[in-house]
């Protein structure tokens, strides 16, 4: 599903009746979200079995961290709650979220991601490299690779499965929102696709990510394999579709700001904060909450029964959180941002995410003296919101 073959129903009040899955939403999500901030910061449609969307910063907050009364047993809103299938530590609640939590950090500091940062330029440079000349669809050609090479060099997985891996990202975050059977497929191809790989890394354990988190304990029990399954689901998906996004985003943000990019050219020391900047600016990802129990957020009361769409690219653009929200500010000197999540559930990855991010722009601002867009960019929906295609057009610096 694009946002050009979306067939439902439009939406027909953003504050009573929204749809994540509405091409305006898709498209250009931001005067929505600026429009209920105002009027109706709490919003609630019949969809999905029931829904909120919280537009501010605050309320967002609020709910990521309130695990009382919000689950986390479900993290994508979709048509049909079907049964949800364990993927540590982001669908876990307290208290068995924090051994799992525990359990994957210490391979995700940002010491243990230093070592893969001249991969991840190579990579980047390799796939320039074969960049047609005068342009191509970036997002074909380059940012949705990045991840997905680097990913799967850190759990031993074949880099010549990338497509598979899009695939399987494409029906568990896209179209299974509206079809419930594609979610069931690819989730029964990836337990099948890693219960083969870790029987291979019991028989010959390496030094790769899987047969690190194979030998893991939780509750100093060793982990079950299910769950390590599950874990590695979400590694394998969050690792690839959040940084592919947030890598296009930035981008094209870059190809229409060229003062923007001619300024990281010549103050490449400002890198680290306009990569923050940008992250808050074009955060990719919303999560979901599963409501348990009756509540009440900004003076609202919240249903049981209820999903929350738990947008955090909503809250970055929030003006009681940030001045100038809806600009891009290299500089910005104060930016608590929460493109990588708020609460318990804040983002294991977020330092692997942020050098992808940085070394897929530096570099692409090196090899591609000038670049613009050649023709409309095409988002995807629904969970994670990025740059599905990229078409640019170089030209000699």
């Amino acid at each position: 599903m694009t946002s050009h073959d979306n067939p439902r129903p439009p939406a027909r009040d953003w504050a009573t009746d929204f749809d994540h899955l509405d091409p305006r939403w898709s498209n250009d999500p931001y005067p929505i979200w600026a429009g209920l901030r105002d009027t109706c910061p709490l919003a609630h449609t019949e969809r999905f079995q029931g829904c909120y969307f919280p537009s501010t910063y605050s309320a967002t907050a609020a709910i990521a961290h309130d695990t009382q009364h919000f689950s986390s047993r479900r993290i994508i809103v979709r048509d049909v709650r079907i049964d949800p299938v364990p993927a540590p530590p982001i669908t876990s609640d307290p208290p068995e979220h924090k051994p799992w939590k525990q359990a994957a950090l210490p391979y995700f500091t940002a010491d243990a991601i230093a070592p893969l940062e001249p991969r991840t330029r190579a990579v980047c440079d390799a796939l320039i490299d074969a960049f047609p000349a005068g342009g191509c669809d970036v997002a074909e050609h380059y940012t949705r690779h990045i991840p997905v090479r680097v990913i799967a060099h850190m759990m031993g997985l074949p880099e010549d499965d990338g497509d598979l891996f899009r695939r399987w990202i494409h029906e568990i975050l896209e179209l299974g929102i509206t079809d419930s059977s594609k979610v069931v497929s690819a989730t029964t191809e990836m337990h099948v696709y890693f219960a083969g790989q870790i029987a291979r890394r019991r028989t010959a354990p390496g030094d790769d990510l899987i047969s690190r988190l194979l030998r893991i304990s939780i509750d100093r029990r060793p982990a079950e394999e299910a769950q390590v399954i599950g874990m590695l689901r979400l590694l394998l998906i969050a690792g690839i579709d959040t940084t592919w996004s947030a890598i296009g985003a930035a981008l094209w943000h870059l190809a229409e700001h060229p003062q923007d990019a001619a300024r990281l050219r010549a103050e490449p020391e400002l890198m680290p904060t306009a990569i923050e900047e940008l992250l808050r600016a074009y955060a990719p990802v919303t999560m979901a909450r599963e409501v348990i129990g009756d509540t009440e957020i900004a003076g609202c009361p919240i249903k049981a029964g209820n999903m929350v769409l738990l947008s955090f690219p909503a809250a970055n653009r929030d003006p009681a959180m940030f001045s100038e929200p809806d600009r891009v500010i290299l500089d910005r000197a104060e930016n608590r941002h929460a493109a990588f999540g708020l609460g318990i559930h804040r983002c294991v990855g977020s330092n692997l995410a942020r050098m992808e991010l940085r070394v897929a722009v530096e570099t692409f601002l090196h090899r591609v003296p000038a670049f613009r867009m050649a023709g409309p960019v095409r988002w995807a929906v629904g969970t994670v919101r990025g740059p599905r295609s990229l078409p640019m057009t170089f030209a000699a610096g």
